[in-house]
């Protein structure tokens, strides 16, 4: 058998789990859903800087999320440069002023009225980062050898969300931009065609005047987006 097909399995004793009373665990339970409920998309960003240590730790956390046999299909291109920027918003909007002049098609700009949303995307160039979230179909393992990727869209969608929750405690905004198509940001940030980007997560401070639409804070309850059987 090839390398790049078999590799050992070689199990460890679990190293970092430590269990907890009960009551603490509800608390924690409580206390992280009292912080996470406080995210928000924001779209009214500061040009504040934010260092790029905090975004790189946030990343690294991303980075732990589960997936497919942990082939860690994912690759996040991190955008501070201000020419950069500027290029793919001049980019996006182009694709954003197709969408809304026609290609969504009425019933999905319906749906999209409530956000206040438009083809123009001034945060793209005033946020001090954006994060570009591709997915690899094929990568190489750590010691070098190529390899398909296995649940690429379900691994980035988790890291994705472990990204969001990572610069959210670390005290950052985010926006979770997605042009459509994105095929352009392979090219700006130097990928591989056979990668997909997935998302453009725009991150830092909120403008001290932001807002939020008021449909943005409408949330189902419980019972509607869980059934315990």
């Amino acid at each position: 058998m090839t390398a790049h097909m078999t590799k050992e399995y070689r199990p460890i004793p679990l190293p970092d789990f430590q269990e907890i009373p009960v009551e603490e665990m509800r608390a924690r339970a409580k206390a992280f859903y009292e912080e996470i409920r406080t995210r928000h998309t924001v779209r009214d960003f500061s040009t504040r800087p934010v260092p790029r240590d905090i975004i790189e730790t946030c990343i690294l956390a991303a980075g732990t999320a589960p997936n497919g046999a942990n082939h860690q299909p994912w690759h996040f291109a991190v955008i501070g440069d201000p020419a950069l920027k500027k290029q793919i918003r001049e980019a996006a909007e182009i694709e954003e002023k197709t969408f809304y002049e026609g290609r969504a098609g009425e019933e999905w700009l319906q749906a999209l009225a409530p956000l206040g949303t438009d083809a123009n995307k001034p945060f793209l160039e005033e946020a001090p980062w954006l994060i570009c979230i591709f997915g690899e179909r094929k990568s190489r393992s750590a010691d070098g050898v190529a390899r398909k990727n296995y649940y690429v869209p379900e691994s980035v969608s988790i890291a994705t969300g472990f990204l969001i929750a990572a610069l959210h405690r670390a005290g950052l905004a985010t926006l979770t931009h997605t042009p459509n198509p994105m095929s352009f940001l392979n090219e700006l940030c130097g990928r591989h065609p056979h990668d997909k980007p997935y998302i453009l997560m725009v991150v830092g401070y909120p403008r001290e005047d932001a807002t939020i639409p008021t449909h943005a804070i409408e949330k189902k309850p419980l019972e509607e987006i869980a059934t315990f059987l």
